[in-house]
Order: C-alpha cells, then sequence, then structure tokens
C-alpha cells in the first residue's frame, strides 16, 4: 500500500501539539493542519441525488450504498487511512455547505450559548498535559484560541509554532484576534468551534454531526475509487475546484483558488451529490472518537453497517487529550504539507480545542422530522 512522503507524515508538528508553552504564553493543546475494488460506490437506495441537488432546508440527499472507505493505491495517504475496509451506509440528508458565521450567531441569539473559545481555561485539566515540573503559575486562563499567521520568511515545516499564534481574545466572533470581527465575513464557514461547540448547534438544529463512514461516503459524491470529490485530476490541474494554499507553505501563498483565508460557502462546483467543499476551505468535525490504527481492527472482508468508530479515543502522539475525527482538509492544505484535501484524509481534532481552520457541518437521519436552517 502507498504511503505519502509529505512531511505531515514525518513530523509530530504536522499531526498533533502536545500542550506546550510559546515564549511565556497560554498553554493549550492544539491541532496542526494539522493529515482493486472488490465493492465499489453501488447500491445506492435511493435517485435523484446529483449535482443538481435534491435539497431540503440546505440539506443535501445522500443517498445509501456500499463502498470501499479508506485509501487504496494513492501516493500521498497516510498511514491511519490504511488499510481499506468494506462499509455500508444508510441514506442521510447532509448540509449542502459548511454551517456559517450568521448561522451560527442564530444559534447563539436564540439559546446563549458560550462556545469553549470564549471561556477562561481549564487550568487543571491544562496541568494534566505538562511536564511533572510544571506549576500552575506558568498558566494564562485568558480566554483564546489559536489564529494563522503567516511567517514573513522560510521555516521548517517541522515548527509549527511558526505559523500558529495563541491569541487571547480570539473566537467565533473575533476570528483573527480580539480587534478583528466578522465584517463581510457571514457567508464564511465559522471557525474556532471545538467538538462541544459544533454538537451544541447541531441539537439545537434538531441535526446531529455526521460519522467519518456517512462523511467519507458523501464526499465521494457516487464516484467510486476516486481521490478526490472531482475525480482523479490533480488540485493543480484544471479549473480551481477548492480553497486550499497554493504556493510555498506556510510563507507564500499565489492565491489561484482567490481565497487567502476561509471563502464563503458554496464559491466552487458541488460534487455528485450537491455537496459543496468537501474538499479544503476548513477542517469538518466528525462525531467518531480518533484512533489512528481503528481500520486495521476491522473487517476486510464483509461490509461493516453504518460504523460509529471506535469505543474509545487513542492517539500516541498526545495521550492527554480525547480526540474526534475531523475530514476534508482545510485552506492551508497544501501537496508538500498536508494534502488532506483528499476523500480519505483524516486527522485528530482535540474535542475541547478550536483553531481558525477548523468548522463543521450537520447530517440526520432521512426519517428525522424537517429540521431549522
Amino acid at each position: 500500500m502507498a504511503r505519502g512522503n509529505h512531511v505531515e507524515n514525518q513530523t509530530l508538528g504536522g499531526d498533533q501539539l502536545s500542550p506546550l508553552m510559546r515564549r511565556g504564553r497560554t498553554i493549550v493543546t492544539v491541532l496542526g493542519c494539522a493529515m482493486v475494488p472488490l465493492i465499489g460506490c453501488l447500491e445506492r437506495e435511493a435517485q435523484g441525488a446529483n449535482g443538481d441537488g435534491a435539497l431540503e432546508n440546505g440539506m443535501a440527499y445522500v443517498p445509501g450504498g456500499t463502498f470501499w472507505m479508506g485509501a487504496q493505491n494513492d501516493p500521498l495517504s497516510l498511514p491511519r487511512e490504511h488499510p481499506a475496509h468494506p462499509v455500508s451506509v444508510g441514506p442521510f440528508w447532509m448540509d449542502a455547505h459548511e454551517v456559517t458565521n450568521a448561522q451560527f450567531a442564530d444559534f447563539v441569539q436564540a439559546t446563549g450559548y458560550v462556545t469553549v473559545a470564549e471561556k477562561p481555561l481549564d487550568l487543571e485539566a491544562l496541568m494534566a498535559g505538562l511536564p511533572p515540573e510544571s506549576t500552575v503559575e506558568d498558566l494564562d486562563p485568558t480566554p483564546g484560541s489559536m489564529v494563522f499567521s503567516p511567517p514573513a520568511r522560510e521555516v521548517g515545516l517541522a515548527d509549527v509554532f511558526a505559523w500558529w499564534d495563541w491569541l487571547h481574545g480570539a473566537d467565533w466572533r473575533h476570528p483573527f484576534g480580539p480587534e478583528s470581527s466578522l465584517a463581510n465575513l457571514g457567508d464564511h464557514p465559522v471557525v474556532h468551534v471545538c467538538y462541544w461547540d459544533a454538537l451544541a448547534y447541531a441539537e439545537w438544529c434538531g441535526k446531529r454531526l455526521p460519522t467519518e463512514a456517512e462523511w467519507e461516503w458523501a464526499a465521494r459524491g457516487g464516484l467510486e475509487s476516486k481521490p478526490f470529490p472531482w475525480g482523479d485530476m490533480a488540485i493543480d490541474e484544471g479549473p480551481v475546484r477548492c480553497n486550499t494554499w497554493s504556493g510555498r507553505f506556510p510563507v507564500e501563498n499565489t492565491l489561484r483558488d482567490g481565497h487567502g483565508g476561509t471563502a464563503p460557502t458554496g464559491q466552487f462546483p458541488p460534487n455528485g451529490y450537491g455537496l459543496f467543499d468537501m474538499a479544503g476551505n476548513v477542517w469538518e468535525i466528525c462525531s467518531d472518537w480518533y484512533d489512528p490504527n481503528h481500520y486495521e481492527t476491522l473487517d476486510q472482508t464483509e461490509p461493516i453497517v453504518d460504523p460509529r468508530g471506535p469505543d474509545t479515543w487513542r492517539d500516541p502522539s498526545d495521550p492527554t487529550e480525547p480526540k474526534r475525527v475531523m475530514r476534508g482538509g482545510s485552506f492551508l492544505c497544501n501537496e508538500s504539507y498536508c494534502s488532506s484535501y483528499r476523500v480519505t484524509a483524516r486527522m485528530a481534532h482535540a474535542q475541547n480545542t478550536g483553531m481558525s481552520h477548523v468548522g463543521f457541518r450537520c447530517a440526520k437521519g432521512v426519517q428525522n422530522s424537517r429540521a431549522k436552517h
């Protein structure tokens, strides 16, 4: 099986940052960008889900089916994407695009919800991930979040702190720091949200977070054994299809897609199920626990029906912070560092942590009653 050679596969920094202090700032657990078919995309249980979209309240209908989940002959794939295994999922609805700032604002206005990034840090939880000689005096509980800040010069890709800054006052309302706002960003995906924030929003809407299996099946859009939601063509060939990093990461972005950060949702063509931005823009949080070796424990012969992931999480690179799966890559993904705009790419999401390139979308079963927008 192929294994990727890009930097994310070679450094801890590209996968998961343990609780660390940078220049005396607050300690926080964060994520870097970060990372021959027997059964095809067949047995669809309903028709009408295609690029034209079968929509209900902004959700696209995704037919059920059976497919090979995970990477097969992808040279950019990582060990955690292997081995491929047969999976069957039932039909469901999925948000046609990522949850936007405007949608999340409606939720907050209706409920008074306060996101994790807006609350003082849990010092006891942070201490659990620090070296034994650390003291509580080393910590600052002031709320904040991690914000992408491109360096002014070339840096080694092993040091993710060269382009991530912890900023007090950064949160979903202030995505670039305390002095920023959501002006002209209403239709951009909400960021600086963590698993708990996404779960609260989904429950308010009468929806849920998608499982990892649902997410991958939906991202494929009816295509069989293709690495991207649009098929085989490389990301830098042909028309622009998603919002990622073009140029030399992290110092030079040529803006081939027209965006230096998040893009408004729906800027690029949808996949075969009418879903937008299943590659790039922001990472999308799923409901499953994360375990990089979970696929190795699964049956390779008979399809697993509607899998929900492992019973608990496991992350050898950071055993202190519970992890969920996130999918889809972000505007920071680049083939030289994080080619996670592929349909099989999977990454750990620290469930208490938000960042400026992490968002989500929701799903619901076909039997559910009408959900809110």
